[in-house]
């Protein structure tokens, strides 16, 4: 018996430890937001159920600076991932801008039905390409904040417009507004509306808020003019030193939370909207023709793009037709 047992204790000495992996991401969205409790919330649940094997640390407000250097630090293993938009990853996978095409929507709820039909395929895309994601949380539609009232496609000629680093689709449907677009990082952008070096933005509302980007304009132009999301992706590598049973764990509470991150966007929107005229900033209406006009403006440079390489013709046409379907029995729902 006393060899049994010297054995045993022989066996679990030479057992190799169990180490926790580390999930260290970084994100521009300030602590002390929902979207911040909300995750570290998860972090604490998900440490919890593997018994401490994954940990998540979470760096908010950008310090680890724009989303360029954050995927540089991703490659040097300095973090395992971050909270970004569509347009952050599109080097790595061209179609996460299919959603963002400008106004391919009409409404929040024609949007949400083609991704009922498309977001599995994206986010397949997205693994394959290297980086594990767990659905996408909308921000709602990007809304154009300006210091001057605009309501007219001549009202946009010449003025100089925020478009994010990397983001050559936003940057082309800028120019094809005869719009003068400014590159530069996110966290830079508060300082460019004070110093005037930008005259727009066009963003969610609530982002705006949250960013404290209203405080430094007068005026928002609403309309659907980009559909925004954003999303956690983690580097695959890191993802699979987690055990498969913990990976299945993660997997179900991060998807979980997404799923109520967008969920509570079509309220948090209005509320954010009705924050932002209550704090003084003046809602203006865009011409219905000149609407027209941009709109048109816009899908051919959204076609131009696509036949150029910019994404997949072929998924930005069933995108398309999702879209005509759902117009389609909203008619017929009406008669």
């Amino acid at each position: 018996m006393k060899k049994l047992f010297l054995s045993v204790a022989l066996l679990m000495l030479s057992a190799p430890a169990i180490s926790a992996v580390t999930l260290k991401i970084a994100t521009a969205t300030p602590d002390g937001t929902q979207w911040m409790k909300d995750m570290r919330a998860s972090a604490k649940e998900i440490n919890e159920r593997t018994e401490g094997r994954v940990v998540f640390k979470y760096y908010g407000g950008g310090i680890k600076g724009s989303d360029s250097k954050m995927l540089s630090q991703i490659r040097i293993r300095q973090l395992q991932g971050g909270a970004f938009t569509p347009t952050s990853l599109a080097a790595q996978y061209l179609d996460l801008n299919l959603y963002g095409m400008p106004l391919v929507f009409n409404s929040e709820e024609e949007a949400a039905y083609v991704r009922t039909k498309m977001d599995a395929g994206l986010q397949e895309g997205l693994e394959d390409a290297g980086f594990i994601n767990f659905g996408f949380a909308t921000s709602g539609f990007a809304n154009i904040m300006s210091n001057k009232p605009i309501q007219t496609l001549a009202d946009l000629k010449g003025k100089r417009v925020w478009v994010p680093e990397g983001d050559v689709m936003s940057y082309k449907s800028m120019e094809a507004l005869s719009l003068n677009p400014v590159t530069f990082p996110l966290t830079d952008v508060l300082t460019g509306l004070q110093t005037g070096l930008i005259d727009i933005v066009a963003i969610p509302v609530m982002v705006g808020l949250v960013l404290q980007w209203h405080t430094k304009v007068k005026y928002v132009t609403r309309m659907p003019l980009i559909y925004t999301f954003g999303y956690l992706a983690i580097d695959k590598k890191a993802f699979e030193k987690i055990g498969s049973d913990d990976q299945a764990i993660v997997r179900e509470v991060m998807s979980k939370t997404y799923a109520n991150f967008d969920k509570a966007s079509l309220a948090d929107n209005e509320g954010a909207f009705k924050a932002l005229l209550k704090s003084g900033i003046e809602e203006v209406r865009f011409d219905d023709k000149e609407f027209v006009k941009v709109r048109k403006l816009l899908l051919e440079s959204n076609l131009k793009l696509g036949s150029d390489g910019g994404f997949s013709l072929e998924l930005y046409k069933e995108m398309l037709d999702h879209i005509a379907d759902y117009r389609s029995e909203k008619v017929a729902a009406s008669e």
